[in-house]
């Protein structure tokens, strides 16, 4: 084990005691009707880490009613732009407040590292400012070249009820990616964050009731996908659901709320490639590789775990980051030092591996780690940093999502070639190229199928810019005015000037 930068426990304390967390309904905290709770222990330290509300059909119910309530009645709905945007800076202001409490949170219920739980929370709070300038800028159209009797017009519409359900590797940032835009737009809500990780919503809950958002508006009610979350898809009163999470369970969302047509919003996986060309800067694009492919553990939707080097320089650019993924410090998440953290579950952890082993029996070389790495001090799971060659397009671990620090190496001769090994695959939620030609850029950037294709960067964001993917990585966009835009329904209004409508029935005749 001394092979890698571990970092093992530190004297830094967790919390003083479990964080009761219960569903916010109707402007009220409260317990499950029927009095069921659950826990979640951290996945670093084995310590128990939240006692919560566990949501049955009646809190669901309870919390539809209300947000339905809300919207019909108007009380946010029928707002100002400039009121909505005042009430979501104030919540941007509080998250910054409280922003070393809201991260304490995320790491001891997810494993991430301290300092990027930190960075990630304050991140959220300019998502929520951004939305609250989309708020106030937020119009419609007015068409007047339609003949001197006429004047069309489109009206923006908040869409209604808006079900957001939320996952567990950035539970704080996903949900600032979706309820801001959502508030912003007119919108009420009902969240259910995963159970894995709900102290963070609840914290959030907290503090849009201290901004002054009105009863009703945002309610969240704690638990599982079954039933919380699938009465949420299901009910009529909901006209919208926005989730982020795994392909699989997206799909059953879309086939569920077929029932009642309400618009789904998906952010799904992906299989994220990385494509190295031998012009490129190789020590840059290196430490991106292993940035893209550890951060979050790997954990993550966006994670680089698939690149695809040029064959006359893979055997370098392999050991640039091999050598580069042994200086990766993983350990305690509390440690600032640290940037990987804990895997989310012992089973998730668990599978991670079956990936490997059966990329190795099927003929892969694993360059690097392809384990369980111990931390001293420690009794939570983690993984080691595992770097895998030899890597065959149609092996599983090319072509689904791991969701862990694991990186498959394939190689290419030529870009047409490479753009083929981007493009064979069910996801497209981004794409990378390294090369010091613009035009190769250029061109792998229109031919990419992926949401988002960066150059020379990795996983680079800003929320200005829309996010989402295509095929099976999802449907619909986050961030930037699409973000917006995903939460409205456009009105068509004509209006006929003056009494110049011709009759369809001559009144003149007999």
């Amino acid at each position: 084990m001394t092979n890698f930068n571990v970092i093992a426990a530190t004297d830094a304390t967790g919390l003083a005691e479990p964080f009761d967390a219960r569903h916010l309904i109707d402007g009220r905290w409260q317990a499950s009707a029927d009095g069921a709770t659950f826990e979640r222990a951290s996945p670093a330290h084995g310590s128990l880490v939240t006692r919560a509300s566990r949501g049955g059909p009646q809190d669901v119910e309870m919390a539809i009613s209300a947000a339905r309530t809300a919207f019909d009645n108007g009380t946010w709905s029928q707002t100002s732009g400039k009121d909505r945007a005042t009430l979501l800076l104030k919540v941007a202001d509080l998250i910054d407040r409280e922003r070393d409490r809201i991260a304490l949170m995320e790491t001891m219920e997810s494993g991430k590292p301290i300092s990027q739980a930190k960075a990630e929370i304050e991140g959220a709070a300019d998502l929520w400012r951004y939305a609250a300038s989309l708020a106030r800028t937020m119009h419609g159209e007015s068409h007047n070249t339609l003949g001197n009797d006429m004047l069309g017009m489109v009206l923006k519409e908040p869409i209604g009820v808006v079900a957001i359900i939320t996952p567990w590797n950035f539970p704080f940032l996903i949900v600032s990616q979706k309820l801001p835009f959502a508030l912003a737009a007119g919108c009420t809500a009902v969240i259910k964050p995963s159970e894995m990780t709900p102290a963070t919503t609840a914290i959030l809950g907290e503090l849009v009731i201290e901004a002054g958002l009105p009863t009703g508006v945002v309610n969240i009610v704690l638990g599982y996908g079954d039933p919380v979350g699938a009465a949420m898809t299901t009910d009529r009163r909901v006209d919208m659901v926005t989730f982020t999470g795994s392909t699989a369970v997206g799909k059953a969302i879309v086939s569920a709320a077929s029932g009642t047509l309400k618009k789904v919003s998906l952010e799904l996986g992906g299989k994220n490639p990385q494509v190295i060309f031998p012009d490129a800067d190789l020590d840059g694009a290196a430490d991106a590789v292993v940035f893209g492919v550890y951060f979050n553990a790997g954990e993550c939707c966006n994670s680089g775990s698939r690149i695809i080097v040029h064959e006359d320089i893979a055997d370098d650019f392999v050991g640039r980051i091999t050598a580069l993924s042994r200086k990766v410090p993983f350990g305690d998440p509390l440690d600032p030092e640290t940037k990987v953290g804990a895997i989310i579950t012992p089973e998730h952890c668990a599978k991670i591996d079956r990936y490997v082993r059966d990329a190795a029996a099927g003929g892969a070389e694993i360059k690097l780690g392809g384990g369980a790495l111990p931390v001293p001090g420690l009794n939570g799971q983690f993984y080691q940093p595992t770097v895998i060659a030899n890597v065959g397009s149609q092996m599983p671990i090319a072509r689904e999502e791991v969701f862990g620090p694991v990186l498959s190496v394939l190689t290419f001769r030529t870009l047409d070639e490479a753009i083929a090994l981007v493009n064979d695959a069910e996801y497209g939620l981004s794409a990378g190229v390294w090369s010091d030609d613009v035009h190769t850029c250029l061109e792998f950037a229109r031919r990419a199928q992926a949401g988002t294709v960066w150059t020379n960067t990795w996983m680079d964001g800003f929320a200005e810019l829309p996010f989402g993917g295509v095929r099976e990585s999802g449907q619909g966009r986050e961030l930037g005015r699409y973000g917006l835009e995903e939460f409205l329904e456009a009105k068509t209004v004509m209006m006929r000037i003056g009494r110049t409508r011709t009759p369809w029935v001559d009144p003149q005749t007999a």
